[in-house]
């Protein structure tokens, strides 16, 4: 019912704004169309004049289109002659496109047919490298044949040379013993032992020169071998450094450190150069630049390795990754190199900024790291600045447009807004350097290899130097000896007889030992024959083997020059082919050139067709994105209400020619300036008028339509509202009246309106009566006392008790102002309805109440103890406050 109050609130309310709208619309309507009614005859002479007026805009817009027409007729016989050169050039076009496909797919054939070649190239290549690989053991089959024969040779010599040996020693036995026979006293040989002893002397001299000279020699190469120690020691201090930049990688990535290891021992197994990770290859030229780098870099690029073939790539983390199971990152480095680019902006056109260098320039690398790193991150597009470009930096990046920047502590990168163009930056603090700060000072380090080398290059120049003193030296040391030996051959003459006895004893014992010495040549030789057939079965084979590998490369060979002459062929028609293609080219331009001059025709006279028809949109006031004037193909306008002022003439029913034009423009004038007098104002507010009223006239049916079923809509929910409410207020009006009657007094309740379609003013009117000699009266704050308003208000809350259900009731002080009579009705009649079965329960509070009021089993009482002479709650006893309430109720009857 709520609901159905709520809404009919709201449809009144519109229903009254409905009403006075229509009210206010139908009496304008009425003004509006009396006020028009005094203005049409004005109005039908200004349309007839206006006719005259559209008449002559009409004719003043046809004549430059009459114009623009001649020249457009121009233009499409220019146009055609241009579409048929158009169409010739096409099918000469097209008559070209069969000899460039058959030219392609010759092309194709000659690359296949190359491709073949180079496949037979390949394969007479690798049978010419067995054929090679089997005359290598031929050969060494051969010598190994030719080394046992030289050793059944040198068996046979040793033999023939022992027996040789044999006889020889006997004959020299023989003269010895011959020449001890024929020994006499040797004459005086001690001045020839004089002379040798000086020039012994002479000789001893000049090896300790020698000898003072190679002792110089080796104090210089022990000098130059410590400076060579010494730039060893700063080389080996340099790969330290290189050391520490490892062992960052290895505590950092592991995986990344062994897949170094792993690199550094199976570098055969990949064709092209592979890089080591980028943080190892990079090499700061300053440490202190090394966070620019690091900051714009990611960490997983810096720990990647750089490859120059996608084939060794694969390899690789096929190997690290799928078999050692490494968490590794790779790159590849571009086909062309970018680590020579050039920036796009110099250098020096940026130090007025504050910057001093490039990315790229701050360090070392190979060529593929920085082939990779200028490819992937511009680091030779993005320049560093100082202190001065960060103090400066708004005009930076509105000047220079630079895309990324970096100052001194700072990273900014602008970019460029796709919808407003508007440029927006972003700049992040550097982070502190972790990898790249140890620095190898590379030019030192070559500096140092230079200096070894020259240290090596001075080692073999002394080393030569000793040589050559050691080959005179030995020189000196040789003719010592045969100036000692000649003197001992002198002193031996003297005892030559003792000598040649001892040398008769010692050839005897030598004949002795070589006769004892004796070797079997048959055997030897049977042995070697054996091998010797062995090694020829294995070279027959081999033989075989090389023969059938010549027969396959000649067959090879063959094929491939057959595939050469097929190429040669497949060239020379290639070459007719296009010499064709020249010819018809040739003629191809030709007739371009023709259809470019009629294109160029057809531009002129177009440029002047746009002129023209720029000249008639002007005129007739169109825009350029308008088509041809479609309220000239039509008809002229007309007056409201259906009057026109002379019948539709169509745009082309005008004259076609410029002098009919100018002629009828003349007659039309003229008529136009007899009409005088007339207020375009006038028109303007009868036509503003008319639309208004056929406005208001659609206005108010749409109202009077709306009013309409606002009505029927309050009609329905007025029935499904009013009928339920008169119902429960009949009801509750019963309950009341009740509640009275068992008081001995009179009350009754009912629906009360000033107007029956004000809803928002129903209410439920209260009359009641407590004395028999008066009449019902409204329950109103100046009528009744305020006991009987609170006996009247509990009895109505009673009243609806039974009929609006809630868990619980709050009755606050509802006594108050109650003579005793009615306090004690009410307090009864609350109980009596406060214990019933399924009834809310009550809450009755009250700072008072009377005296043996009725109680029942189902009611509680709380007495709330409080004030300030009240007991703290840690010293109340109830027990013992009862037994001195039992003591005093039994000492009153003795006083």
């Amino acid at each position: 019912m709520h609901k159905y109050h709520c809404e009919l609130k709201n449809f009144r309310e519109k229903e009254k704004q409905l009403e006075t709208s229509c009210k206010e619309k139908t009496e304008y309507l009425e003004k509006m169309i009396q006020r028009n009614e005094r203005y049409k005859q004005d109005v039908e002479r200004f349309y007839e004049r206006k006719r005259h007026l559209d008449l002559i805009e009409m004719l003043e817009a046809k004549r430059p289109w009459v114009e623009y027409e001649n020249v457009r007729q121009d233009y499409e016989e220019v146009k055609l002659a241009r579409d048929r050169a158009k169409e010739e050039v096409r099918k000469l076009k097209e008559g070209q496109i069969p000899i460039t496909q058959r030219i392609e797919e010759i092309e194709r054939q000659r690359h296949n047919l190359e491709a073949r070649i180079k496949e037979k190239a390949t394969d007479i290549k690798e049978t010419s490298q067995k054929c090679k690989q089997k005359q290598d053991v031929i050969e060494r089959k051969d010598k190994h044949i030719e080394e046992l024969q030289q050793a059944l040779t040198v068996k046979q010599n040793e033999e023939h040379d022992r027996q040789r040996r044999i006889s020889n020693t006997r004959k020299m036995i023989e003269d010895l013993q011959n020449e001890l026979k024929t020994t006499e006293n040797c004459e005086n040989l001690q001045p020839q032992i004089d002379a040798i002893t000086n020039d012994l002397r002479r000789v001893q001299d000049e090896k300790a020169l020698c000898e003072g000279e190679i002792i110089d020699k080796r104090r210089e190469r022990e000098t130059l071998e410590k400076e060579k120690r010494s730039v060893d020691d700063h080389i080996v201090r340099f790969d330290n450094l290189m050391n520490q930049k490892e062992d960052k990688l290895r505590q950092r990535y592991r995986d990344t450190y062994d897949a170094v290891l792993w690199l550094r021992n199976n570098r055969d197994k990949f064709k092209q150069r592979v890089c080591e990770p980028i943080m190892l290859t990079i090499n700061m030229k300053d440490n202190k630049n090394a966070k620019y780098i690091e900051n714009h870099i990611p960490s997983n690029d810096l720990r990647a390795f750089v490859f120059e073939s996608q084939e060794d790539m694969e390899v690789f983390l096929k190997e690290v990754r799928d078999h050692k199971k490494l968490r590794v990152n790779a790159v590849i480095a571009p086909k062309s190199s970018y680590a020579d680019k050039a920036p796009s902006r110099p250098l020096n056109e940026l130090k007025q900024y504050g910057f001093f260098s490039y990315l790229r320039e701050l360090f070392d690398a190979p060529d593929p790291v920085m082939s990779y790193l200028c490819c992937q991150y511009h680091i030779h597009e993005v320049p560093v600045g100082t202190e001065r470009t960060r103090e400066r930096i708004e005009r930076v990046i509105q000047e220079t447009r630079l895309k990324q920047i970096y100052t001194a502590e700072e990273k900014f990168v602008v970019k460029t807004s796709f919808y407003s163009n508007n440029v927006i930056s972003s700049n992040t603090s550097l982070k502190v350097a972790q990898f790249l700060t140890v620095t190898v000072d590379l030019e030192q380090r070559r500096h140092l290899e230079e200096q070894l080398k020259e240290i090596n290059r001075k080692l073999q120049a002394v080393e030569s130097g000793l040589i050559a003193l050691h080959e005179t030296n030995k020189h000196l040391e040789h003719k010592d000896n045969e100036l000692r030996q000649k003197k001992k051959e002198l002193l031996e003459r003297k005892t030559k007889k003792r000598q040649l006895e001892q040398k008769i004893s010692s050839k005897l014992g030598s004949l002795k030992l070589m006769e004892q010495d004796t070797c079997n040549l048959e055997e030897e030789e049977r042995k070697a024959s054996t091998k010797i057939k062995e090694i020829n079965v294995q070279k027959a084979k081999l033989v075989t083997e090389l023969t059938n590998l010549i027969k396959i490369c000649t067959s090879l060979h063959i094929q491939k020059v057959d595939l050469i002459l097929q190429n040669t062929t497949v060239i020379s028609e290639k070459n007719k082919l296009e010499s064709d293609y020249m010819a018809a080219s040739s003629q191809l331009r030709l007739t371009e050139q023709h259809f470019i001059e009629l294109d160029e025709s057809r531009q002129r006279l177009l440029q002047k067709c746009r002129e023209l028809m720029k000249r008639a949109r002007q005129v007739c006031n169109l825009g350029a994105e308008q088509t041809i004037p479609q309220e000239y193909q039509t008809q002229v306008p007309t007056i409201p209400n259906g009057h026109n002022s002379s019948p539709p003439m169509a745009f082309q029913d005008l004259p076609n020619t410029l002098d009919e034009i100018d002629a009828l423009l003349t007659e039309e004038r003229s008529r136009a300036s007899c009409f005088t007098g007339l207020n375009p104002t006038v028109v303007e507010e009868y036509t503003k008028r008319e639309e208004e009223i056929e406005q208001l006239t659609e206005e108010l049916k749409i109202k009077n339509v709306e009013l309409d079923k606002y009505r029927e809509n309050i009609s329905q929910v007025k029935e499904r509202w009013l009928n339920p409410l008169k119902e429960l207020v009949e009801k509750i009006n019963e309950k009341f009246s009740n509640f009275f009657s068992s008081m001995q007094c009179a009350g009754e309740i009912d629906l009360h309106t000033e107007n029956e379609e004000d809803y928002d003013k129903y209410g439920i009117r209260i009359r009641v009566k407590f004395r028999s000699s008066t009449q019902l009266h409204e329950l109103t704050p100046h009528h009744q006392s305020g006991g009987e308003r609170s006996v009247s208000t509990m009895l109505y809350l009673m009243a609806l008790q039974e009929l609006n259900r809630c868990p619980f009731r709050v009755v606050d002080e509802i006594n108050q102002g109650m003579d005793p009579i009615n306090e004690r009705r009410v307090f009864e009649m609350v109980v009596n309805t406060a214990c019933k079965e399924n009834t809310s329960q009550y809450f009755f509070i009250t700072p008072k109440l009377l005296q043996n009021l009725p109680y029942n089993e189902k009611m509680t009482v709380l007495f709330v103890y409080n004030g300030p002479h009240m007991l703290e709650p840690n010293r109340w006893n109830l027990k013992a406050f009862q037994r001195r309430r039992r003591r005093i109720t039994f000492t009153q009857p003795s006083q």
